[in-house]
């Protein structure tokens, strides 16, 4: 009741035959017009806002080296950066990927071509992968309002404008490793999202995919699925060995899944 009383506006008295004072307006500082600030740079880039945590790294996002001109995938699976864009526009559809947390602030990319990005031995960036193996995980580097984008191998992503291309080889981060990762999401879900995202990635066991007994793992994996009313766990026997080829290819999660799915009385997986 308290609250309901204090949502009551209170004012003064006023006795028949007295007149009203007008209020007097006081303006505030701050408040709503701070709320109502516009982001020049974010309009520029047609709604793109610039991210400046891991954690907003999740949904639809751009890459951004230069002024408005982004890394675009091309259909042979390698990725250059786009032509220019005018102020106002965003990404088009091939220079926009779908990202996914990956554990230990690393995020995972997706292009429009449905295959993971990933970095070869040699440098080269590449979207060929159907899943996320310890290639396919990019870390993001925040430094005195800039920012930068690790490899796997260690090395900075960058364009070669030689090659055409975008690689990752730079040892260190300079103005050619300088970027700006780009999302249309709503800013208030972004991080609530990916956080939520990345609690349900550390459930699945994301976080500890490459480390550990592969028995105990496949046992910790199932456990958090199967539901029997003796109460007795039943993992997979055939193909066990199948398990440490899988981990070495970077598709472990995707072979859990697939045993998973072979047990019947998975309620998930029937």
């Amino acid at each position: 009741m308290t609250d309901e009383y204090a949502a009551v506006k209170r004012g003064k008295l006023v006795l028949k035959g007295d007149k009203p004072k007008a209020k007097k307006r006081k303006h505030k500082k701050g408040g709503k017009e701070d709320e109502t600030k516009v982001d020049e740079d974010c309009v520029k880039h047609g709604g793109w806002w610039r991210v400046t945590a891991a954690e907003e790294i999740t949904g639809s996002v751009a890459i951004e080296f230069g002024r408005n001109t982004y890394v675009s995938a091309l259909d042979n699976g390698l990725f250059t950066i786009g032509a220019p864009h005018d102020d106002g526009d965003g990404p088009s559809p091939e220079e926009i990927f779908t990202a996914f947390p990956a554990g230990d602030n690393k995020f995972a990319l997706k292009s429009g071509y449905g295959k993971y990005l990933g970095v070869t031995k040699d440098g080269m960036v590449v979207g060929r992968s159907d899943a996320v193996g310890p290639m396919e995980q990019w870390e993001p580097v925040f430094q005195d309002g800039r920012t930068a984008i690790l490899s796997a191998l260690n090395k900075f992503v960058s364009v070669d404008e030689a090659e055409d291309a975008v690689v990752a080889r730079l040892s260190g981060a300079d103005e050619r490793a300088y970027c700006a990762v780009r999302s249309a999401r709503p800013r208030a879900a972004a991080r609530p999202a990916a956080a939520a995202a990345a609690a349900a990635d550390s459930a699945d066991g994301a976080d500890s995919a490459d480390t550990g007994d592969l028995t105990t793992l496949e046992l910790n994996y199932v456990k958090k699925y199967q539901k029997f009313q003796d109460k007795k766990i039943r993992v997979a026997e055939s193909d066990a060995g199948a398990l440490a080829e899988a981990r070495a290819r970077g598709v472990l999660h995707e072979a859990l899944l697939d045993r998973r799915a072979r047990m019947k009385a998975d309620r998930y997986c029937k």
